[in-house]
Protein backbone atom coordinates (compact mmCIF):
# COMPACT_ATOMS: atom_id res chain seq x y z
CA UNK A 1 0.00 0.00 0.00
CA UNK A 2 1.04 3.44 -0.93
CA UNK A 3 0.62 6.68 1.73
CA UNK A 4 4.27 7.48 3.02
CA UNK A 5 3.96 10.97 3.72
CA UNK A 6 6.80 12.68 1.40
CA UNK A 7 6.63 16.06 3.05
CA UNK A 8 8.42 14.41 5.89
CA UNK A 9 12.20 14.64 5.36
CA UNK A 10 13.15 11.75 7.53
CA UNK A 11 11.14 8.58 8.41
CA UNK A 12 13.98 7.99 10.93
CA UNK A 13 13.02 11.32 13.19
CA UNK A 14 9.08 9.57 13.42
CA UNK A 15 10.27 6.17 15.75
CA UNK A 16 8.71 6.15 18.91
CA UNK A 17 12.19 6.10 21.23
CA UNK A 18 10.76 3.72 23.77
CA UNK A 19 9.68 1.03 21.47
CA UNK A 20 11.07 -2.37 21.75
CA UNK A 21 14.01 -4.14 20.18
CA UNK A 22 13.35 -6.16 17.48
CA UNK A 23 16.03 -9.31 17.41
CA UNK A 24 15.50 -11.80 14.24
CA UNK A 25 17.38 -15.34 15.18
CA UNK A 26 18.85 -17.08 12.25
CA UNK A 27 16.36 -15.38 9.44
CA UNK A 28 16.83 -17.68 6.71
CA UNK A 29 15.60 -15.50 4.41
CA UNK A 30 16.89 -11.60 3.11
CA UNK A 31 13.41 -10.88 1.84
CA UNK A 32 12.16 -11.34 5.31
CA UNK A 33 14.85 -9.33 7.19
CA UNK A 34 13.77 -6.44 4.55
CA UNK A 35 9.87 -7.22 4.98
CA UNK A 36 10.37 -6.93 8.32
CA UNK A 37 12.40 -3.56 8.74
CA UNK A 38 9.70 -2.23 6.33
CA UNK A 39 6.81 -3.44 9.16
CA UNK A 40 8.19 -1.46 12.20
CA UNK A 41 9.28 1.53 10.31
CA UNK A 42 5.27 1.63 9.60
CA UNK A 43 4.74 1.12 13.07
CA UNK A 44 7.71 3.79 14.12
CA UNK A 45 9.86 1.00 15.46
CA UNK A 46 13.30 1.45 14.14
CA UNK A 47 16.05 -0.45 16.36
CA UNK A 48 16.38 -4.22 14.72
CA UNK A 49 19.26 -6.84 16.10
CA UNK A 50 20.09 -9.94 14.08
CA UNK A 51 21.71 -13.07 15.58
CA UNK A 52 23.26 -15.09 12.75
CA UNK A 53 21.38 -14.70 9.72
CA UNK A 54 22.16 -17.11 7.36
CA UNK A 55 23.32 -15.92 4.09
CA UNK A 56 25.45 -13.16 6.49
CA UNK A 57 25.01 -9.69 6.72
CA UNK A 58 24.16 -6.78 4.87
CA UNK A 59 22.08 -8.59 2.38
CA UNK A 60 20.65 -6.99 -1.09
CA UNK A 61 17.69 -8.72 -0.75
CA UNK A 62 16.52 -7.60 2.30
CA UNK A 63 17.24 -3.90 0.97
CA UNK A 64 14.80 -4.44 -2.00
CA UNK A 65 12.29 -6.03 0.40
CA UNK A 66 12.28 -2.99 2.54
CA UNK A 67 10.56 -1.00 0.39
CA UNK A 68 12.44 2.24 1.56
CA UNK A 69 12.91 1.45 5.64
CA UNK A 70 16.69 2.72 5.26
CA UNK A 71 16.38 4.48 8.34
CA UNK A 72 15.93 0.70 9.41
CA UNK A 73 18.37 -1.55 7.87
CA UNK A 74 20.90 1.05 8.50
CA UNK A 75 20.81 0.70 12.11
CA UNK A 76 21.01 -3.15 11.95
CA UNK A 77 23.00 -4.74 14.83
CA UNK A 78 24.68 -7.68 14.03
CA UNK A 79 25.03 -10.32 16.72
CA UNK A 80 27.09 -13.71 17.27
CA UNK A 81 24.38 -15.17 19.79
CA UNK A 82 20.83 -13.98 21.38
CA UNK A 83 22.58 -13.40 24.71
CA UNK A 84 24.43 -10.71 22.59
CA UNK A 85 21.39 -9.44 21.38
CA UNK A 86 19.77 -9.21 24.36
CA UNK A 87 22.12 -8.27 26.85
CA UNK A 88 21.65 -4.91 27.50
CA UNK A 89 17.72 -5.09 27.48
CA UNK A 90 15.60 -5.63 30.90
CA UNK A 91 11.97 -7.35 29.30
CA UNK A 92 12.06 -9.62 26.64
CA UNK A 93 9.28 -11.40 25.08
CA UNK A 94 9.73 -14.20 22.79
CA UNK A 95 6.89 -15.23 19.92
CA UNK A 96 6.54 -18.85 19.62
CA UNK A 97 3.73 -21.21 18.25
CA UNK A 98 5.12 -24.07 19.69
CA UNK A 99 3.86 -25.90 22.52
CA UNK A 100 6.77 -25.54 25.05
CA UNK A 101 7.73 -27.15 28.36
CA UNK A 102 8.80 -24.25 29.79
CA UNK A 103 6.95 -22.82 32.86
CA UNK A 104 6.80 -19.24 31.34
CA UNK A 105 4.14 -16.49 31.18
CA UNK A 106 1.80 -17.08 27.91
CA UNK A 107 0.41 -13.97 26.65
CA UNK A 108 -1.37 -12.76 23.63
CA UNK A 109 -0.13 -9.62 21.17
CA UNK A 110 -2.22 -7.05 23.22
CA UNK A 111 -1.63 -8.24 26.83
CA UNK A 112 1.89 -8.48 25.64
CA UNK A 113 2.65 -4.97 24.77
CA UNK A 114 0.34 -3.40 27.97
CA UNK A 115 3.14 -4.96 30.14
CA UNK A 116 5.95 -3.91 27.97
CA UNK A 117 4.70 -0.82 27.53
CA UNK A 118 4.24 -0.36 31.47
CA UNK A 119 7.26 -1.68 32.01
CA UNK A 120 8.89 0.98 29.31
CA UNK A 121 7.17 3.81 31.44
CA UNK A 122 9.58 3.15 34.42
CA UNK A 123 12.71 3.67 31.91
CA UNK A 124 12.97 -0.58 31.05
CA UNK A 125 14.62 -0.93 27.82
CA UNK A 126 12.25 -3.87 25.68
CA UNK A 127 12.77 -6.15 23.25
CA UNK A 128 10.81 -8.97 21.16
CA UNK A 129 12.60 -12.29 20.34
CA UNK A 130 11.55 -14.07 16.91
CA UNK A 131 12.86 -17.35 15.67
CA UNK A 132 13.77 -18.23 12.54
CA UNK A 133 11.50 -19.70 9.99
CA UNK A 134 11.38 -22.96 10.18
CA UNK A 135 12.37 -24.12 13.64
CA UNK A 136 11.73 -21.31 15.92
CA UNK A 137 13.65 -20.42 18.74
CA UNK A 138 15.68 -23.51 20.42
CA UNK A 139 14.73 -23.46 24.28
CA UNK A 140 17.62 -22.30 25.78
CA UNK A 141 16.91 -19.03 24.12
CA UNK A 142 13.42 -19.45 25.14
CA UNK A 143 14.95 -19.24 28.51
CA UNK A 144 15.99 -15.90 28.27
CA UNK A 145 13.09 -14.21 27.86
CA UNK A 146 10.35 -13.45 30.32
CA UNK A 147 7.42 -14.44 28.82
CA UNK A 148 6.10 -16.31 25.86
CA UNK A 149 3.56 -14.80 22.97
CA UNK A 150 1.17 -16.90 21.13
CA UNK A 151 -0.57 -15.09 18.22
CA UNK A 152 -4.25 -16.64 18.35
CA UNK A 153 -4.50 -17.96 14.77
CA UNK A 154 -6.31 -20.83 12.80
CA UNK A 155 -5.02 -23.87 14.88
CA UNK A 156 -5.49 -26.13 11.73
CA UNK A 157 -3.15 -23.90 10.34
CA UNK A 158 -1.06 -21.56 12.08
CA UNK A 159 1.85 -21.32 10.23
CA UNK A 160 2.54 -17.37 10.10
CA UNK A 161 5.24 -15.40 7.70
CA UNK A 162 7.87 -13.91 10.18
CA UNK A 163 7.68 -10.48 9.05
CA UNK A 164 3.81 -10.83 9.07
CA UNK A 165 4.77 -11.99 13.02
CA UNK A 166 6.49 -9.16 13.61
CA UNK A 167 3.89 -6.52 11.85
CA UNK A 168 1.23 -8.39 14.37
CA UNK A 169 3.37 -6.88 17.14
CA UNK A 170 4.43 -3.67 15.77
CA UNK A 171 1.30 -2.49 15.00
CA UNK A 172 -0.48 -3.65 18.78
CA UNK A 173 2.29 -1.24 19.42
CA UNK A 174 2.05 1.40 17.50
CA UNK A 175 -2.09 1.15 18.58
CA UNK A 176 -0.92 1.44 21.99
CA UNK A 177 0.95 4.58 21.65
CA UNK A 178 -1.21 7.08 20.00
CA UNK A 179 0.17 9.06 17.10
CA UNK A 180 4.12 9.12 17.60
CA UNK A 181 3.92 12.69 16.89
CA UNK A 182 1.64 13.00 20.39
CA UNK A 183 3.85 9.49 22.02
CA UNK A 184 6.00 10.83 25.25
CA UNK A 185 9.77 10.54 25.90
CA UNK A 186 10.68 7.47 27.79
CA UNK A 187 11.67 7.72 31.01
CA UNK A 188 15.06 7.39 31.64
CA UNK A 189 15.80 4.05 33.00
CA UNK A 190 16.20 3.80 36.71
CA UNK A 191 19.78 4.03 38.21
CA UNK A 192 21.59 2.22 41.36
CA UNK A 193 21.06 -0.78 42.66
CA UNK A 194 16.90 -0.48 42.46
CA UNK A 195 17.23 -0.50 38.73
CA UNK A 196 16.03 -3.67 36.78
CA UNK A 197 18.98 -5.76 36.33
CA UNK A 198 19.99 -6.15 32.72
CA UNK A 199 19.88 -10.06 30.89
CA UNK A 200 23.47 -9.02 30.80
CA UNK A 201 23.54 -9.39 34.57
CA UNK A 202 21.38 -11.80 35.13
CA UNK A 203 23.27 -14.22 32.85
CA UNK A 204 26.42 -13.22 34.66
CA UNK A 205 24.76 -14.97 37.73
CA UNK A 206 23.71 -17.87 35.63
CA UNK A 207 27.37 -19.05 34.83
CA UNK A 208 28.54 -17.74 38.09
CA UNK A 209 25.83 -20.10 39.90
CA UNK A 210 26.19 -22.99 36.91
CA UNK A 211 30.18 -22.53 37.55
CA UNK A 212 30.02 -23.49 41.12
CA UNK A 213 27.15 -26.26 40.96
CA UNK A 214 29.77 -27.99 38.17
CA UNK A 215 32.89 -27.57 40.88
CA UNK A 216 30.52 -29.44 43.24
CA UNK A 217 29.22 -32.15 40.87
CA UNK A 218 25.70 -31.18 41.63
CA UNK A 219 24.58 -32.20 38.25
CA UNK A 220 24.74 -36.30 38.43
CA UNK A 221 25.11 -36.76 34.82
CA UNK A 222 26.58 -34.90 32.00
CA UNK A 223 23.07 -35.62 29.96
CA UNK A 224 20.80 -34.40 32.56
CA UNK A 225 22.96 -30.48 32.97
CA UNK A 226 21.35 -28.95 29.60
CA UNK A 227 17.53 -29.56 31.30
CA UNK A 228 18.56 -28.98 34.79
CA UNK A 229 19.96 -25.81 33.35
CA UNK A 230 17.17 -24.88 32.02
CA UNK A 231 14.34 -25.54 34.48
CA UNK A 232 17.07 -23.33 36.90
CA UNK A 233 17.23 -20.30 34.47
CA UNK A 234 13.32 -20.71 34.21
CA UNK A 235 13.04 -20.29 37.40
CA UNK A 236 15.05 -17.04 38.21
CA UNK A 237 13.59 -15.89 35.04
CA UNK A 238 9.94 -15.61 36.32
CA UNK A 239 11.60 -13.26 39.01
CA UNK A 240 11.84 -9.59 38.09
CA UNK A 241 15.30 -9.30 39.39
CA UNK A 242 16.61 -6.09 40.08
CA UNK A 243 20.33 -5.13 40.10
CA UNK A 244 20.45 -5.52 43.89
CA UNK A 245 18.95 -9.16 43.71
CA UNK A 246 21.79 -10.05 41.27
CA UNK A 247 24.54 -8.93 43.37
CA UNK A 248 22.96 -10.16 46.32
CA UNK A 249 22.67 -13.72 44.35
CA UNK A 250 25.86 -13.45 43.15
CA UNK A 251 26.92 -12.66 47.04
CA UNK A 252 25.26 -15.96 48.09
CA UNK A 253 27.21 -18.10 45.90
CA UNK A 254 30.41 -17.00 46.88
CA UNK A 255 29.84 -17.17 50.66
CA UNK A 256 28.33 -20.49 49.83
CA UNK A 257 31.93 -21.64 47.63
CA UNK A 258 34.34 -19.81 49.96
CA UNK A 259 35.22 -17.56 47.38
CA UNK A 260 34.83 -14.53 49.74
CA UNK A 261 36.81 -15.99 52.22
CA UNK A 262 39.94 -16.97 49.53
CA UNK A 263 39.70 -13.28 48.21
CA UNK A 264 40.22 -11.78 51.86
CA UNK A 265 43.50 -13.87 52.88
CA UNK A 266 46.42 -12.22 52.71
CA UNK A 267 48.89 -12.45 49.53
CA UNK A 268 51.24 -15.58 49.90
CA UNK A 269 48.84 -17.43 52.52
CA UNK A 270 47.89 -21.09 52.13
CA UNK A 271 44.77 -22.81 50.49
Amino acid sequence: MAGSDRRKACAAAHVDAGAPAVILVRTQLGENIGAAARAMLNCGLSDLRLVQPRDGWPNVKALGAASGADAVLNGVRLCATVEEAVADLNLVYATTARPRELLKPELAPREAVTALRDAGRSGARLGLLFGPEKAGLKNEELVLADAIVRIPLNPAFASLNLAQAVLIMAYEWRLASGPLEEAPEPAPPPTGSARPATKDEILHFFRHLEGALDDRDFFPTPEMRPKMVQNMRTMFERISLTRQDVQTLRGVVRALTGERLRRREPPGSAD
